[in-house]
């Protein structure tokens, strides 16, 4: 069986056991990856069960124990912490600046024209990070998230998008957009509220090696955190990416892709795509959604990066980042995102 036929039987004992496997205690998330074996990543495709901590046997119940394979297809589990949205803390709640913040410039004002990479925000939030110039037609937006633009469904078209995030000084002198558009995530507490009533597509693309189409979320699962605002001028924002340039196009990552991103919190950062075909919990607040079809990263990021358009190293977007914990980074697949909000990335 070579390494493709491998992985997508990784793909289908994961979708069979997904639910029963999020059931579990300390259970955040499930994946396809590679098994780590004595700290090492090995080439053997596995179904990857990410917890918050991972706890001795003899702590666990029975049925909280994750087995050593599923239809013969090897687990392994990752301790992740818990995995949440990345968008900045309140001031009394936020980390100190990583040196690699306090250098560079991504938290400042930017004007004539801001670049992609920098902080921006609702008029109601605290900050996270502009992710990329798109186009719908000859309209030109800013692409970040849903809980960076939109707060959280909380927002509504028209309302002001700063830069920077007030979190970073930004004052209502400092607006640069509207809201536009967004996709509401859904929280599984009913219909979640839309500004512009956007229905998730179903995903006709394959976003997996293999070729294996993603079943489109049910009622209560999300693909994509995602929002745009639209900028007061054009000439107020660039396509131009701070530290990394205007994006070549956007690909499809897949296990091992090696990838970069320019965010507020961490400024310019590397990683590799470390699972596909995610499951996950992620919190906002006091309130938690479920993501499918997602792209897992190592750590690459913190809160406040979120919104950051994650590229490879040719200059493709590839995804979204919008949640993570300290040791891991969420990303939702590019293609999802376009599609949903019916726009292409400015190259």
């Amino acid at each position: 069986m070579n390494l493709i036929e491998q992985i997508v039987k990784a793909q289908t004992a994961r979708a069979a056991y997904v639910v029963s496997l999020l059931s579990k205690q300390n259970v955040v998330a499930c994946g396809v990856g590679y098994k780590i074996s004595q700290g090492q990543v090995t080439d053997e495709p596995s179904v990857i069960v990410s917890v918050t901590r991972k706890l001795p046997v003899a702590q666990l119940a029975v049925q909280d124990m994750v087995p050593d394979d599923l239809d013969g297809v090897p687990t392994d589990v990752l301790e992740t912490g818990v995995i949440r949205a990345f968008q900045t803390p309140h001031p009394e709640q936020a980390p100190a600046p990583t040196p690699a913040a306090a250098q560079g410039g991504h938290r400042d004002r930017w004007r004539p024209t801001a670049p992609p990479g920098v902080s921006i925000g609702h008029k109601d939030i605290t900050a996270g990070t502009f992710g990329c110039l798109v186009r719908r037609g000859d309209q030109r937006f800013i692409l970040s998230n849903n809980h960076v633009l939109a707060n959280s469904n909380a927002g509504r078209p028209g309302d002001a998008i700063l830069q920077p995030g007030r979190t970073d000084g930004g004052t209502d002198a400092d607006k640069i957009a509207e809201l536009a558009d967004y996709v509401a995530i859904d929280f599984g507490d009913g219909p979640a509220g839309c500004g512009a009533s956007l229905a998730r597509l179903s995903n006709a693309i394959s976003l997996l090696v293999g070729g294996q189409t993603p079943a489109a979320p049910q009622a209560g699962e999300n693909e994509v955190d995602a929002a745009l605002a639209r900028p007061l001028s054009d000439d107020l924002v660039s396509a131009d990416i701070l530290e990394i340039g205007v994006p070549a196009g956007v690909a499809q990552a897949t296990l091992g892709t090696a990838l970069q991103k320019s965010g507020r919190t961490t400024g310019y950062t590397t990683g590799h795509v470390i699972q596909i075909d995610v499951t996950a919990r992620v919190a906002y607040g006091s309130r938690a959604a479920l993501f499918v079809n997602q792209l897992m990263a190592d750590g690459m990021s913190q809160p406040g990066d979120s919104g950051s358009a994650v590229l490879d190293m040719e200059r493709n977007v590839v995804g979204l980042l919008f949640a993570g914990s300290d040791s891991t980074t969420i990303l939702n697949p590019i293609h999802l995102v376009l599609n949903a909000l019916d726009v292409q990335v400015v190259t």
